[in-house]
């Protein structure tokens, strides 16, 4: 499928050849029993926990040839890719140059996981490439970052990621969930591993949990091996609505990226607005990377009000459209303050000391007709001064 373009392996990517009785999409393979097959390894053996029916192996091979990866696994959660992925990669004994401000759940593992398992860790500024060097380690086995924060949407120096990681000898793994492969494919930038929280754009439909890990074959094996003891595994129906997801994933993602600039764009001129991050707006910090690396600057958008916490809660209050609630990347527009959700798990100092205040909103802009949403969002800015 290499010839072709995005769109066009979305739909067809990873397809078994024949098709399975014909069938134009794969069937779910509502089985746990499989005829075993004289000398395969037990990592082959065809069974649910291994990750290995056939729903899995056409959803990894899609999934690998939409990010330009040579393989890919599929799994119960994003935080089990995560997981999996990291002891994998870093024990016995690793350590792990970690993003500052990454998702909370991968933050939390790492400060409440990683000393009980042997493994250590320390904070890096993604925007200060020349302190890196401060932070290695003899152990040292890789560094991890996020194609954009959540839920600030810095963008961390990607390419000085990867030459930092190719002059030191290690794995350079990034959660490319807010990016999506449409706006950003990180194995062509230089980058080993790349990992999504499928439950968000790549299924896009707010209907199930997933999570993908991207890598070359030995090292999905690797972090496969280790996942199947952990029992990370998706089921064969949430295959089957993963893949029916992705079909139309740049459609969608392309639409979010124009409504999600359109409001991000009103929402910095409106009076009751005190700061906007969106790497798509010239104001944003790392506007100029954000143009240089990526194809679109994505659905997720973040806003304080000058009235703070009380302001926060008062617009949401107000919203019609947007949906009071977690998660991101569905078809509805959501709303959430970091602060009680994402990094709720987060000290009160750790949030302040990343610029994530009770006052923060987080957008996920949906697709909804753009007018409607600036309407919405318009008319509830304006109460706030009533």
């Amino acid at each position: 499928m290499d010839k072709y373009g995005l769109q066009t392996k979305l739909i067809h990517a990873g397809d078994p050849q024949p098709r399975i009785a014909g069938a134009v999409g794969v069937p779910i393979f509502q089985s746990t029993v499989f005829e075993l097959v004289e000398g395969a390894d037990y990592h082959d053996i065809r069974y649910p926990r291994l990750n290995n029916l056939p729903n899995h192996d056409a959803l990894g091979k899609k999934l690998a040839a939409i990010e330009g990866g040579e393989a890919a696994l599929v799994t119960s959660s994003g935080m089990a890719a995560i997981s999996a992925t990291l002891l994998a990669l870093l024990a016995p004994g690793g350590h792990l140059l970690l993003l500052r401000g990454v998702y909370g759940g991968t933050h939390t593992f790492a400060d409440g996981s990683f000393k009980r398992l042997g493994l250590s860790y320390d904070l890096i500024d993604g925007d200060a490439a020349d302190s890196w060097n401060t932070k290695l380690r003899q152990e040292t086995k890789a560094i991890y970052v996020e194609a954009m924060t959540n839920p600030l949407l810095d963008v961390p120096d990607h390419r000085a990621v990867i030459a930092f990681a190719r002059a030191h000898g290690l794995t350079a793994i990034i959660d490319n969930t807010f990016a999506t492969p449409v706006n950003f494919r990180p194995i062509e930038l230089g980058y080993d591993v790349v990992l999504h929280s499928g439950t968000k754009y790549l299924n896009g439909h707010s209907d199930l949990v997933a999570g993908a890990v991207i890598a070359s074959s030995p090292c999905i094996r690797a972090i496969k091996h280790d996942l199947d003891h952990l029992g990370g595994c998706l089921d064969p129906h949430a295959c089957f609505l993963l893949a029916r997801g992705l079909k139309t994933l740049a459609l969608r993602v392309r639409a979010q990226n124009g409504s999600a600039l359109a409001l991000a764009t009103a929402l910095e001129a409106h009076r009751s607005v005190a700061k906007v991050r969106y790497p798509g707006l010239a104001s944003h910090p790392q506007h100029a990377r954000a143009r240089d690396l990526f194809g679109g600057c994505g659905g997720m958008l973040s806003f304080e009000l000058h009235g703070g916490a009380a302001a926060a809660k008062a617009l949401i209050e107000r919203l019609v459209l947007p949906v009071h609630g977690p998660s991101l990347g569905g078809p509805e527009t959501l709303i959430t303050r970091p602060a009680r959700s994402s990094h709720a798990g987060l000290t009160a100092k750790e949030r302040d000391e990343l610029g994530i205040g009770d006052g923060l909103l987080r957008v996920s802009v949906g697709l909804e007709e753009s007018a409607d949403l600036l309407a919405d969002f318009g008319a509830a800015l304006d109460a706030l001064d009533h």
